[in-house]
């Protein structure tokens, strides 16, 4: 739980439910991520199990249910492929759903090392009721893994629905933000960027390498 501020805002942090964002295209992978592979189990297994630690409740979001999902699946709300802000978005709004939440975390499907400190990190950066704090590394933003005020729900898909470009750093730009600074992690071969993304099979060929030398 953050410190109550001069605003009086305390965030609820035994109160703050997550979302995998698995709703991608995929067409660098050339199938859908969330049911890929690594080490014997899918990539949407593993950011569940990981993120199922630091939250309350975990909801996935995509186009269709996912094989083998226990979760709650949501569905993005505004049609048309909006990219990562609707899937944004269909987490504000499931957030806002549950009773006193005031914030929800998303991360991406396609990142299995992300922090197992994450929501803890963020959390502490949220000192009002309408900040967004986001996770950075080596000076890079990572805004899908990002703590998200519910009350925005309604000006996010406003925005969505008047803008051509649709970038999550503009959205970002008409709020308060905090970034929220994560060190790379150390691993018996070098130091791993814990945002490190399964794009191509490439990618996830590296991640199999990375999994070797952090098992």
């Amino acid at each position: 739980m953050v410190n109550p501020t001069a605003s009086g805002f305390t965030l609820e942090r035994s109160n703050i439910p997550g979302v995998v964002l698995a709703g991608g295209r995929s067409s660098r992978m050339g199938r859908d991520k969330a049911g890929v592979a690594l080490s014997g189990r899918t990539l949407l297994d593993r950011v569940i199990e990981q993120l199922s630690q630091q939250v309350i409740s975990v909801a996935v979001n995509a186009d269709t249910v996912p094989d083998r999902c226990d979760r709650p699946f949501i569905p993005d709300i505004i049609p048309g492929k909006a990219g990562p802000m609707a899937g944004i978005h269909a987490a504000m709004a499931h957030g806002a759903r549950l009773p006193r939440v005031t914030h929800v975390v998303t991360v991406s499907v396609d990142s299995p090392f992300f922090p197992h400190d994450l929501v803890d990190w963020l959390a502490a950066a949220i000192d009002t009721p309408a900040k967004i704090a986001i996770a950075t590394s080596e000076g890079r933003s990572h805004p899908v893994f990002g703590l998200w005020p519910v009350a925005l729900a309604n000006d996010l898909e406003s925005w969505i629905a008047t803008d051509e470009k649709r970038s999550v750093r503009d959205f970002l730009l008409r709020h308060d933000v905090a970034e929220v600074a994560f060190p790379l992690r150390p691993t018996r071969a070098s130091l791993l960027d814990p945002f490190f993304n399964v794009n191509t099979p490439d990618d996830l060929a590296e991640a199999e390498r990375w999994m070797k030398v952090l098992t």
